[in-house]
């Protein structure tokens, strides 16, 4: 590493420059990377419902569908609304009224179930099919054309239309995201730096570094919108102080060596070797992530992933360069540091330590029972604010039409007639079933085919398939529409072994009971790559249990507290929040933990050690949480998308969370086990506890300088 530390000092105006070329090939990759909306997709491709969605795209030319409501107009009027519906682009049809019957017949000839299913005293509902997926941008597009043909006393409700304000939300707060964690970043390194220039070259090479991420997300094809939204300050809390490192190693040589290059080619090893140490275990949370079935999980984890590889090599590379280049503007803003020196704090701490373990003791079953018991939410129209089209929209058909949701049925359209009709009048007699809409209920037996209207004929049935339209009262996500789809797939594979039941309310039963399996195998996989990486840095059998253990119970407060507050969180909070922060948090203990086995191994008895190890690390770990915290916290409290503002929020108190529990409760293990871990760890030996010359080499492994 010393020779490459040295070729990085002597090659740092062309690492500068070809740094600054490369920003050209990410921003193109960047522009070209499709932002996926529709977070469903990532759902298994071999689950029945996402089958289903293929036949529907294949079979019927749609994947999608809105509830289109229209208030206080005549019957002319909305023939002619719908008639401009159809006229956009991949719209396939609307189905309405005119769809079964002349207008010339009065509406009241219609089976009443048909009538209401249309019809709300002065409302009436059209449905809006579309020839492609329900998040395709051909269908964002055709909402949006919709929209601006309606008047306002028009509502579409639905999947497409959710994904299209969510897509729009996010596109206009994504840049007020990064800017928010660049400003809060900036007033931590200000309170920590001893230099006013320094910040904005650590920002200016993290940013680097993000944006080559982000660049290289093309040979992905597409990411979702929430590693989109969320992965630039991701990647600058977890990174941040990997240059914070750089710079404190940097002025230590300085100390030692007048020869200013020699001295960033020396940092530049140690920080190297730090900083992988450190690294690791971001890394092992991030892929744990990739364990999910649901993919989500695989394209956040990936992209992080890369974009902690992509923040180490700006660290040792692009950042000495700028820092060798503008040396001399640097040293002329140097200043004292703002934050204090903890000098009475860890004495306290050190000495007090049975209360923080009692404390500890106390918290854990609380921690433990409210993490357990914490409320979380699947309808997607949750996250997003009230005010929004797509939310007015769900609100409208509910208030109009008491219905919450409607999904389909694929059944074979060989399926005798006798059969066909006694599913039906069992569908309509299930709880909760509003309206059961196909070519059969609607016409009846007695109709021959030739008399329905052919459009109708095409967008019901294919060569297939026959396609059975379900509204229903209960809510998306609701353990009532979910005991009902599991009671209606029964019904119709009782007459059709092959009929699918497809549509947002299956998938979001699927994502429920996925995302559940997916929380343990997060979990496990996590914890089990950082008791394997602690075992193998510390060499100890007994440390990494006291260190997950000590990490997991600041997971568990965190994600506790909601239970306490009465909050309902989103679904993918609680499946990532616990890996990211043991991943992004463990190594404050690491830090700490280093340290101390370095002073016992020294001579140094458990307490003078735990002393040590608490008065070196303690301004670390505050700098490291502070930087993750600066990065998510106004996230956090600006966005209006529920399921990235609570995933950041939640990611902001955990690291304080974590920042505390490893500075009040670690010190009172060190104490307490100290006789185990010296037994069970590599090279060290019971201490008689007599003070011998300080010896021993520091290792580093340090997550902050």
């Amino acid at each position: 590493m010393n020779k490459l530390s040295h070729l990085i000092v002597k090659l740092r105006y062309v690492i500068l420059i070809v740094a600054l070329a490369l920003l050209v090939p990410a921003g193109i990759g960047y522009l070209k990377t499709r932002v996926n909306y529709d977070i469903l997709t990532y759902l298994p491709k071999d689950i029945e419902t996402m089958k289903g969605q293929d036949v529907l795209l294949d079979q019927f030319g749609t994947g999608a569908f809105v509830l289109y409501v229209a208030e206080g107009m005549e019957e002319q009027d909305v023939a002619k609304l719908k008639e401009n519906i159809e006229k956009v682009d991949h719209v396939a049809d609307v189905l309405w009224y005119d769809s079964v019957m002349d207008l010339s017949v009065p509406m009241e000839m219609l089976p009443d179930k048909v009538y209401e299913a249309f019809n709300s005293d002065d409302a009436t509902m059209m449905f809006v099919i579309f020839d492609d997926g329900t998040s395709a941008d051909g269908t964002m597009n055709a909402i949006e054309e919709i929209r601006k043909i309606s008047n306002k006393q028009c509502f579409m409700s639905g999947m497409s239309a959710i994904v299209t304000d969510t897509k729009n939300m996010a596109e206009k707060e994504t840049p007020i995201y990064v800017g928010i964690a660049v400003l809060l970043a900036v007033i931590v390194l200000s309170l920590t730096m001893d230099s006013y220039l320094i910040p904005l070259f650590f920002l200016l090479s993290i940013g680097m570094a993000i944006a080559y991420n982000m660049g290289t997300n093309v040979f992905k094809g597409e990411i979702s919108f929430i590693t989109q939204s969320l992965s630039a300050v991701l990647q600058l809390g977890v990174t941040l102080d990997y240059s914070i490192f750089l710079w404190h190693s940097y002025q230590e040589e300085l100390e030692k060596n007048d020869n200013k290059l020699d001295a960033m080619a020396n940092a530049i090893s140690a920080t190297f070797t730090s900083v992988i140490g450190s690294s690791i275990t971001t890394v092992a949370g991030f892929v744990a992530l990739c364990f999910m079935s649901f993919t989500l999980g695989l394209d956040l984890g990936a992209v992080m992933a890369k974009g902690v590889v992509f923040g180490v090599i700006g660290c040792v590379t692009i950042l000495p360069s700028m820092v060798l280049i503008f040396d001399k503007a640097i040293e002329k803003t140097k200043h004292k540091p703002l934050m204090p020196e903890f000098d009475k704090l860890p004495k306290f701490i050190s000495r007090h330590y049975p209360v923080f373990f009692a404390i500890f003791l106390l918290l854990l079953i609380p921690a433990i029972y409210g993490n357990n018991h914490t409320s979380v939410y699947y309808d997607l129209t949750q996250t997003l604010p009230d005010s929004l089209e797509s939310v007015q929209g769900a609100n409208e058909v509910d208030e109009k039409f008491d219905m919450n949701s409607a999904y389909m049925l694929l059944v074979d359209k060989n399926l005798d007639s006798a059969s066909m009709n006694q599913m039906l009048k069992e569908l309509k007699e299930t709880d909760g079933i509003l309206s059961v809409l196909s070519t059969d209920s609607i016409f009846g037996p007695s109709l021959p085919r030739e008399f329905i209207p052919e459009d109708l004929l095409s967008d019901l049935e294919s060569d297939e398939w026959k396609m059975v339209l379900l509204t229903t009262d209960y809510k998306i996500a609701s353990d009532e529409i979910n005991a009902q789809i599991t009671n209606v797939d029964k019904i119709v594979k009782s007459y059709d072994p092959k009929a699918m039941v497809v549509g947002e309310a299956p998938c979001t039963k699927d994502l429920i009971n996925i995302t559940n399996h997916d929380f343990q195998v997060v979990n496990s996989v996590s914890i089990g790559l950082v008791f394997l990486i602690i075992a193998f840095v510390l060499k100890s059998i007994s440390l990494p249990f006291i260190l997950v253990a000590v990490i997991e119970f600041a997971i568990f407060v965190n994600m506790g507290l909601p239970f306490y507050t009465h909050t309902t969180i989103p679904f993918i909070s609680s499946v990532v929040i616990g890996t990211i922060q043991l991943g992004a948090t463990v190594d404050y203990a690491i830090l700490m933990t280093t340290r101390y086995l370095n002073e016992r191994k020294a001579g140094h008895s458990k307490k003078e050690a735990t002393l040590i190890a608490l008065s070196t690390s303690m301004k670390s770990v505050i700098v490291s949480a502070l930087s993750f915290f600066a990065a998510t916290f106004g996230v956090g409290l600006i966005s209006s998308i529920d399921m990235i503002g609570s995933l950041c929020g939640l990611m902001a108190r955990g690291a304080i969370i974590s920042m505390f529990t490893v500075l009040l409760v670690l010190p009172a293990m060190y104490m307490i086990f100290d006789g185990v871990i010296m037994k069970t760890t590599m090279g060290m030996k019971a201490s008689d506890n007599s003070p011998k010359p300080h010896g021993g080499k520091l290792i580093h492994l340090h997550h902050a300088a």
